[in-house]
């Protein structure tokens, strides 16, 4: 369908340099950026997660902005009909558009062209993480810590689906907020069952935050209960997002992404400068999911060892426990950065290795050459497996990697034989277990592990 939308007191005005780029068409332009994530935002709850078969399906789709004295406007021609009610398009995916636009020409103009962040530097990229969540509007200063970061698989059976929302209205009751990836399955249960604990105990302005990349944000369209948006440029920086902003993390089931997150997550904990931080981390889901988490807590334990194990809890079939003890949990993480002096909306004291902000390009090389080896501190150790599975998620579902492996073939992952062996393991119980893709499509794996 086509349409033209107008901002209603978002981004309301653009100057001519910043249009000139939106248009630009050439490689170091913004228009295919631009197109690209706003074909994904226009596609939520399509059921495709394909980003290279979204962009073939909707080849005619085109998105451009028209600049009147008075403001801006969005010319959308051959979008999605499922973005539209009777002729119109919605309201929560007009808002995402053009916090697509927002985010984009933030990133590009204020922090990647801009020579106060050095994006090198640990310190750096903490800060410009920070001043994108702020431009965002998501850093909300004199709120108690309260918001609870939810992953797990955009790929999930009915019942771990109705775990999800179970879990997000125990929540919700308890007047936590929600953020996720901000797709489906588990990042949008949660929301979801917020929603009603929210709804019962009178809260009118629940916060359901979504994070995402222009990666993998065609796999994981925002979903319509985002009331809050932000795309990060990478997903190293969105990652760091999640655990700066974030009070508590609580993991379902899910697939190769849900393992990168975990291995993220568990790197910075395991740094030393980390180790008396509070910071808590719950994997749960229904009684069916109990072979699921021993399998997880398995390949942790044979990769990074009893110290890691120590630093999660895993809780099964009980959604009003974990709910609990997530609450018991923020209340030590407030506590801590009170006597601390850190703030509550963005955690600055958290020590994030630069092994876990520099941006990982998954070429066919980078993955033969990642280090997968106990000979090495724990945290690096963590980096490169993070880094393994993130390679994984690009050939499953990113444009540019299901098209690398069209061209070179498989992915080789090698390092120590038994790590291999768990990591094969793992991610064959993946592939059995359908959490590589959508219910009802085939799975070919874009990997090969060599023992």
């Amino acid at each position: 369908m086509d349409t033209q939308i107008s901002p209603e007191g978002r981004l309301e005005v653009l100057s001519k340099a910043e249009v000139v780029k939106l248009l630009d068409t050439s490689h170091s332009g913004l228009h295919q950026l631009f197109r690209s994530c706003s074909l994904a935002v226009l596609n939520c709850g399509s059921g495709l997660d394909d980003g290279k078969e979204l962009l073939e399906r909707y080849k005619d789709f085109e998105i451009s902005i028209i600049q009147r004295e008075r403001g801006i406007k969005l010319d959308v021609k051959a979008a999605p009909a499922s973005a539209f009610v009777d002729g119109v398009m919605i309201k929560g995916i007009q808002e995402h558009l053009f916090t697509v636009l927002r985010d984009i020409l933030f990133i590009h103009g204020e922090i990647e062209e801009n020579p106060k962040y050095d994006l090198t530097s640990t310190e750096g990229v903490s800060d410009a993480v920070f001043h994108i969540l702020r431009n965002a509007n998501l850093l909300r200063p004199q709120v108690s810590p309260n918001l609870v970061v939810c992953w797990g698989g955009h790929s999930i059976s009915g019942t771990e689906y109705d775990y999800t929302k179970q879990v997000g209205y125990h929540l919700g009751l308890r007047g936590m907020d929600i953020c996720t990836g901000c797709g489906p399955g588990a990042m949008k249960g949660p929301m979801k069952g917020a929603t009603i604990g929210h709804a019962k105990q009178r809260i009118r302005h629940g916060r359901y935050l979504g994070i995402t990349e222009p990666g993998i944000i065609a796999a994981e369209a925002p979903n319509p209960i985002v009331n809050d948006l932000v795309i990060l440029p990478d997903i190293e920086k969105r990652l760091e997002a999640f655990v700066r902003i974030g009070h508590a993390i609580v993991v379902f089931p899910g697939g190769a992404g849900t393992a990168e997150e975990i291995l993220y997550v568990l790197g910075i904990l395991l740094h030393p400068e980390n180790a008396d931080m509070p910071f808590p981390l719950i994997f749960t889901g229904p009684e069916s999911a109990v072979d699921y988490f021993k399998q997880i807590d398995q390949f942790i334990g044979q990769t990074l060892g009893a110290e890691a194990q120590q630093r999660y809890q895993i809780i099964v079939n009980d959604p009003g426990k974990v709910a609990q003890v997530v609450q018991d949990g923020i209340k030590k993480v407030r506590e801590f950065r009170k006597t601390k002096g850190d703030a509550y909306y963005f955690n600055w004291l958290l020590k994030i290795d630069t092994e876990f902000q520099k941006p990982f390009d998954p070429t066919h090389e980078n993955m033969r050459n990642l280090e997968l080896h106990k000979n090495q501190e724990n945290h690096l150790l963590a980096a490169n497996l993070r880094r393994a599975f993130s390679g994984v998620v690009a050939g499953n579902v990113k444009d540019q990697g299901i098209r690398a492996i069209e061209k070179h073939g498989h992915f080789e992952i090698s390092g120590d034989s038994v790590m291999m062996e768990a990591m094969d393991a793992l991610l064959t119980s993946f592939v059995a277990q359908n959490r590589m893709k959508l219910p009802g499509k085939v799975y070919t794996p874009c990997y090969r592990v060599i023992k």
